[in-house]
């Protein structure tokens, strides 16, 4: 694939979007698949990589603005 002009950018930002908001709807895996492969279609594949991972962080981030941040294995106080 060549560089994406700005219509094959907003080509793949728009599809993008469309699966993203299928996921948000917490629809199943299988009714979003066919947004998921219109999305691979139109983006290139390090920017499906970079967008995949882009959307973890942003849950991530999201998850602990609601629940805040509680530590896995919480640290005694250090005696000196």
């Amino acid at each position: 694939m060549s560089f994406p002009n700005k219509e094959d950018r907003l080509n793949c930002w728009h599809n993008r979007d469309q699966y993203w908001h299928c996921l948000d709807e917490k629809k199943s895996e299988d009714s979003c698949n066919s947004f998921r492969k219109e999305y691979e279609k139109f983006c290139p594949a390090q920017w499906v990589k970079h967008f995949d991972k882009k959307r973890e962080y942003l849950m991530f981030k999201e998850r602990l603005e609601k629940e805040g941040y509680v530590p896995e294995f919480p640290q005694k106080p250090r005696k000196y």
